[in-house]
């Protein structure tokens, strides 16, 4: 299968993906714009406030270390997945990781301490790109002084991209609030389909890229089935390894990544399990640990106190998380990125949440959608079971879960809707491979924009040949078979694409 970016008929980029022998690697057939001329390197700041921003951002950055033909230098704030790809945060990604309303108030002194040094630091960086992933709450103050620091440097100040939309069509009136984000947002980066049209419709320049968690398809075996396709993890090595015995009943418990949500959380699961241990064979619980240290350290102590055996299993590592979904029998879950994860590997759960009583009420009167976890909302139906709010409680935990363990039909319909919910969601998992459109996506939109803003810089306006024409066309899909069509289309048109032949 060949992957190809076109950028304009004089400058292209081919990128070939060999499944068996790497993921991809690129060449450039011409000289392409160097992006940071005088610097000799592509400067990127980025910043995540949680765990699931923290894959989000490593995955970035190996991407762009793949995919740039120039070297990639970063700066930031991020987590244990970032710092693997080379990333020093300049401080704990946890002292950022508040979610809430209520709960934000005891953090806002040393959340605004954190801000002020994020944004020196950014200054200090001279970055190309800054790009902030969810946590908008942090994001959007730190974008905001960011354009307001950089306002007299016109078109040299650096491009600010934010990964993951806003969920706006959640609360009331959230639209609305879109209108003044592209006065320091330049370009957003969706995870749902129905997020960029509405996202440009107010102003804000948008690309639909897929949902990240898609990208664990190539690391792991995709199988299909007669239900659509499914990440299947190795469950006889996953019990193998932790000893655990092929008859024992394994319950997967994820509790969140943040230590407000486990701290909060957790003690509910462990009355849960206690009210169904009796009703199971040989129950064994797997706690799937977030890589936050306060996070372990809080599980690690709590865990020493359950009456039936439990297995901790330590983030980071997807092949270790879908062998342990493979190996289990139901979850339950925080609500969150987790749900998908679930969904690829067809495990039927349960999703729970509980916030402060404040939050909630102010979540209550806010929210315009009656659910919580994503498949729902894509289908618009409660096939996966919630129990939020005052309604997450032990005895409703428990009974959902024994349903789900012992009714067939409950199962299997969770498993059937979850091929749907990746459908709505316009994700296809096959031979195409998700997880290169995605890069190739974000890769084309980060180039081509920072591309027209190095050109602006280069250009003196002075000089009467020198001609700005930045490209601000959204990059395309083409599909077909290896032909002369599509490579004849390519030199004619100067729309940024991406052309997949041969699958």
């Amino acid at each position: 299968m060949l992957l190809k970016i076109t950028q304009n008929p004089h400058r292209r980029t081919t990128l070939f993906f060999l499944p068996t022998v790497r993921k991809y690697f690129s060449t450039s057939s011409q000289a392409a714009v160097d992006l940071a001329s005088k610097d000799g390197e592509m400067r990127i700041f980025l910043v995540a406030g949680e765990v699931s921003g923290d894959a989000i951002g490593s995955r970035l950055i190996a991407a762009l270390k793949k995919l740039s033909p120039y070297p990639i230098r970063v700066g930031g704030v991020g987590g244990s997945m970032m710092a693997k790809q080379g990333l020093k945060s300049l401080f704990p990604m946890e002292d950022i990781a508040v979610m809430g309303i209520w709960e934000l108030l005891p953090h806002l002194k040393k959340l605004k301490v954190r801000l002020k040094e994020t944004v020196e630091a950014a200054i200090s960086f001279r970055p190309h790109v800054v790009v902030t992933i969810d946590s908008k709450g942090f994001s959007f103050r730190l974008l905001k002084q960011l354009k307001a620091r950089y306002c007299q440097q016109g078109p040299t100040a650096p491009l600010h991209f934010h990964y993951v939309a806003p969920s706006f069509w959640a609360w009331k009136g959230g639209e609305e609030r879109l209108n003044g984000l592209s006065e320091f947002v330049d370009h957003v980066l969706c995870i749902l389909p129905f997020e960029e049209q509405v996202c440009i419709s107010h102003g804000l320049p948008a690309t639909f890229v897929g949902h990240p968690v898609l990208e664990d398809i190539l690391e792991l075996n995709l199988v299909t089935t007669e239900k659509g396709g499914k990440v299947q993890g190795n469950a006889d090595l996953f019990r193998s390894e932790h000893g655990i015995s092929s008859g024992s009943t394994i319950f997967t418990l994820l509790p969140g990544s943040r230590l407000q949500e486990v701290t909060r959380m957790l003690p509910i699961y462990s009355k849960t399990i206690n009210l169904i241990k009796n009703s199971v064979k040989d129950p064994t619980i797997v706690i799937h640990v977030a890589p936050n240290q306060h996070v372990e350290n809080y599980i690690k102590k709590a865990v020493n106190e359950w009456a039936v055996p439990v297995v901790l299993v330590p983030g980071g590592s997807s092949h270790t998380k879908y062998d342990a979904f493979s190996a289990s029998t139901v979850a339950l879950c925080t609500s969150g990125t987790v749900a998908v994860e679930l969904q690829l590997a067809r495990l039927p759960c349960v999703v729970a949440y509980r916030a402060h009583f404040l939050t909630e009420w102010v979540i209550r009167y806010k929210a315009k959608i009656p659910y919580i976890s994503l498949p729902n909302i894509l289908l618009n139906s409660p096939v996966i079971p919630e129990a939020l709010f005052c309604e997450c409680t032990p005895t409703r935990l428990s009974s959902f879960l024994m349903e789900l363990m012992q009714n067939d039909g409950v199962r299997e319909e969770q498993i059937f809707a979850a091929e749907k919910a990746f459908e709505k969601g316009r994700y296809r998992m096959g031979k195409i491979g998700l997880v290169c459109l995605t890069t190739l996506l974000i890769y084309s939109v980060l180039i081509l924009e920072t591309e027209a803003a190095a050109a602006a810089a280069a250009c003196d306006p002075t000089d009467p040949n020198c001609v700005i024409t930045p490209s601000r066309k959204k990059p395309r899909i083409v599909e077909g078979t290896k032909d002369d069509k599509y490579a004849e289309r390519a030199k004619a048109d100067d729309t940024p694409e991406i052309v997949i032949v041969g699958h």
